[in-house]
This record gives structure tokens, sequence and C-alpha cells, in this order.
């Protein structure tokens, strides 16, 4: 029967131990404000810690300031000459007479009408934004080129 005694003696003792160390450490521990305003500030906190490194947005380029008409050598180096430098998609390349010559012969306005409207794989002013002035200024240009 002693070791039963000695036994409850050493499990009271363990729960008085257990005991003090809980009435010391959980007023250290415990949230003293207990408020709604800790909390909401304690979220505000955790959102801010996990954003994300960076964020990614695209935007719409602004467009380029008008600063008058461009020039037919302008528009052709950045706008037509991608498919006639090359003759990508069919397009009559710009040092080509031979292929150039039934064009040229259908007329000037024949190929304002083209550039204008878009012709095969060629969509309507060579899918930019011309006017008709600087359409014209780039016909004359690959008229000068062609002949």
């Amino acid at each position: 029967m002693a070791e039963q005694h000695s036994s409850k003696g050493i499990m009271w003792a363990t729960i008085v131990v257990a005991a003090i160390l809980i009435a010391i450490i959980y007023p250290l521990t415990a949230n003293k404000g207990g408020s709604t305003a800790t909390t909401g500030n304690a979220a505000d906190e955790a959102d801010i810690r996990i954003q994300p490194v960076a964020k990614f947005e695209l935007a719409k380029a602004a467009p380029a300031a008008a600063t008058g008409p461009r020039d037919g050598a302008t528009i052709y180096n950045t706008v037509c000459g991608a498919c006639h430098n090359t003759g990508a998609a069919g397009a009559p390349k710009i040092d080509d007479k031979g292929a150039w010559a039934p064009r040229l012969a259908q007329g000037k306005d024949a190929l304002i009408k083209s550039v204008t409207n878009g012709k095969n794989a060629m969509p309507p002013k060579g899918g930019a934004t011309l006017s008709d002035e600087e359409i014209k200024g780039v016909v004359e240009y690959v008229i000068g080129k062609a002949k």
C-alpha cells in the first residue's frame, strides 16, 4: 500500500506544479484587450505581411503625339516595309520592278485605292492609322522606288 501512497503524492505534486506554471504563464500570453479593435488591427497587420511581392497591371499605351503628317519614306519604313521588304504574304518587294509594273500601269489612283481599302493580305491602310495625305505620300514614295 505504500506504493500507492507515494504515487498519489507524485500525482498531486505534478498537478500543483502544473497549476502554478499555468497561473504564471497564462497572464503573460493572454490577449489583454480582447476587443475587436485589437483583433481588427491584427487582421490588418496580417494582410500587410502577406501582400504579394509584386503587382502586374496591363494598360494601354498613350498614343504618340501627332506632330503632323509623316513623309512617305518614314511611313514605308515603319508600316509597309515589314512586308514589302521581305515579300511576306505575297507582297511585292519594293525593288522587284517586274512585280510592280502591272500595278504601276493601273495608275497612282488605283494604288491609293488599294492602300486605302486593302488588297489580298494587306489590311486597309496597311493596318495603321494613316491620313489620306500620308497614304498619297507613301504611294508616291513606292512609285519612285519601284520605277
